[in-house]
């Protein structure tokens, strides 16, 4: 009982997606109405041709009806035209809408999710998922009531002409309706399961890729392979069971329209011998029997296409439904300078592996700390839960007095400088990989750079702050990215705490010995708290 429910409430968020534009959905379906009309037309004139021309040998009034027809056809080609650019004009805005809430939504997701969840998953969502709902709205929905449409008007007007044939016609049509649904239901499991191993296989080149210079350093390439063996026949039996379904389905349907054909010659035609019905006549009727194959044929193809997008909206919507971690009800109060404490504090990644065990301690405002510790101490936990990556299990943190799961994530963040190990680079301009898209005047990411001694090798780069940087800045060395990681922070100015997690780990001592000087000026009246493992980084904490 659930599963229709499910159903009812996954076609009512997929209506939602277009509701917005239901002034082009509207004018879309009055022009598949108009070519719904349209198509009755052709086998009509084709009757008439017949009957009142070719059989009685006259040609009085012929080129008439030859100009009716042409007639027809501009106009149906007109209305095709518009119906084409109206529907891909729907599916084209509903996709961009989707596309912005599945983007939107992630930027507002906890690191804990995207430590959970692959890459190439994510993308395969918003690439190949979106693209499989966009097939209903531009190849599926609005068709499918096209379809359905034209269905309705064949039979009611051969129901007009010989009730008889036509009934013979219409039970042929639910035939084929009820084989192509029963494939249909069969459709929507081998979807749902081609999709998946797309976003597992996804998933898997998308680490092999990032991966490469470690798989070739300890020669792994042939376990790397086996590996991907195991998930490309995965993907490759999914696809294959889906296509096993569709060559059953396909050539069904084309028996099915060739049997209705048969009989329709059988009957009609014996009644044409004995002047029971004109030859125009049943080849109307054979025109339209040919034509009603298509749109059930096409229906049952739209509904196997609803299938594809019924298992993918699943995967979007189970992605959408997750709450955001900005959604948690936390104070978007202003948040004044004060002091950090960590009272009593547990937290662990996953179950009760803990990698904080009852930690305390209290930062005053303007004191500098330095924290030191081996590999896998907890050092960088310690930042992650201050800055709320993740939320603890246990104790309480407090920055200026209040509990820091009440307070505003963005806030936070804002008030907090982080430079970590390995910085990331963006696909851009030096100038916006030290902005990240705040308004921020030439001078003042200028004066960032020059603070950390950072605007010398910057001026050295063809075109200065508007050099194009690769991705994960691929053209610059890792001391160069540390030190864009540092200009960044120092033009946010975190008036609260800067927190440096192996800052200097990365770059040569000369370039440490520049960053410890410029060190000194960034922490002259910031609470600070200093990350290392080596003593040389916090010799002046």
């Amino acid at each position: 009982m659930a599963q229709p429910g499910r159903r009812v409430a996954m076609n009512r968020r997929l209506w939602h997606l277009i509701k917005p534009h239901s002034t082009l959905l509207a004018a879309a379906i009055m022009l598949l109405l108009l070519l719904s009309l349209l198509e009755l037309a052709g086998p009509y004139l084709t009757q008439q041709a017949i009957d009142r021309y070719i059989a009685p040998k006259r040609l009085d009034g012929y080129q008439w009806l030859a100009i009716l027809w042409f007639l027809v056809l501009i106009t149906n080609g007109l209305a095709r035209y518009g119906q084409l650019q109206l529907t891909n004009r729907i599916g084209q805005r509903a996709m961009f809408d989707l596309r912005n809430a599945i983007f939107g939504h992630w930027q507002r997701m906890g690191v804990a999710f995207f430590d959970r969840t692959a890459i190439g998953e994510l993308v395969s969502l918003i690439s190949n998922d979106v693209d499989a709902i966009n097939q209903v709205f531009t190849g599926g929905l609005i068709l499918g009531i096209g379809n359905v449409v034209s269905a309705v008007f064949i039979i009611v007007f051969l129901l007009l002409i010989n009730w008889s044939l036509a009934l013979l016609v219409l039970g042929m049509a639910l035939v084929m309706l009820l084989a192509a649904t029963f494939i249909t239901r069969q459709l929507r499991q081998a979807q749902r399961w081609t999709r998946s191993s797309l976003g597992t296989i996804n998933g898997f080149i998308q680490e092999a890729v990032s991966g490469i210079s470690t798989i070739q350093l300890f020669n792994a390439g042939g376990r790397i392979r086996d590996d991907f063996d195991v998930v490309n026949q995965q993907y490759s039996r999914a696809n294959l069971h889906s296509a096993t379904l569709f060559s059953i389905f396909l050539p069904m349907m084309n028996w099915l329209g060739a049997a209705t054909v048969g009989l329709l010659l059988w009957f009609g035609g014996g009644r044409v011998i004995h002047h029971l019905l004109t030859l125009g006549t049943l080849v109307l009727f054979i025109q339209f029997a040919e034509r009603l194959i298509i749109p059930v044929r096409d229906l049952a193809d739209k509904l196997a296409i609803f299938q594809t997008a019924v298992a993918s909206a699943e995967r979007i919507f189970s992605l959408l439904d997750r709450p955001a971690v900005d959604a948690d009800g936390a104070t978007t109060s202003p948040i004044q300078p004060g002091a950090v404490s960590f009272d009593h504090v547990w937290f662990a990644y996953q179950g009760e592996d803990w990698v904080l065990k009852d930690v305390s301690f209290e930062v005053a405002p303007g004191e500098k700390v330095a924290i030191v510790g081996a590999t896998g101490a907890g050092k960088s936990s310690l930042i992650s839960v201050l800055i709320r990556f993740y939320d603890i299990q246990r104790g309480v943190i407090r920055l200026c007095g209040h509990d820091i799961r009440g307070l505003d994530r963005r806030a936070v963040r804002r008030r907090i400088g982080v430079v970590f190990q390995d910085p990331f680079i963006f696909t851009g301009t030096v100038g916006s990989n030290i902005s990240l898209g705040e308004p921020m005047t030439p001078d003042q990411i200028e004066r960032a750079a020059a603070s950390v001694y950072a605007d010398a090798f910057i001026r050295r780069l063809r075109g200065g702050y508007d050099y194009v940087l690769h991705e994960r800045g691929s053209d610059i060395s890792t001391g160069q990215k540390q030190l864009l990681s540092f200009a960044r922070a120092f033009a946010f100015e975190p008036d609260i705490l800067l927190v440096l997690d192996e800052a200097t780990a990365s770059v040569d001592p000369e370039t440490e010995r520049i960053i410890q000087a410029s060190l000194l000026k960034l922490v002259a009246g910031r609470t600070s708290i200093i990350i290392a493992h080596r003593l040389s980084t916090i010799e002046h904490a």
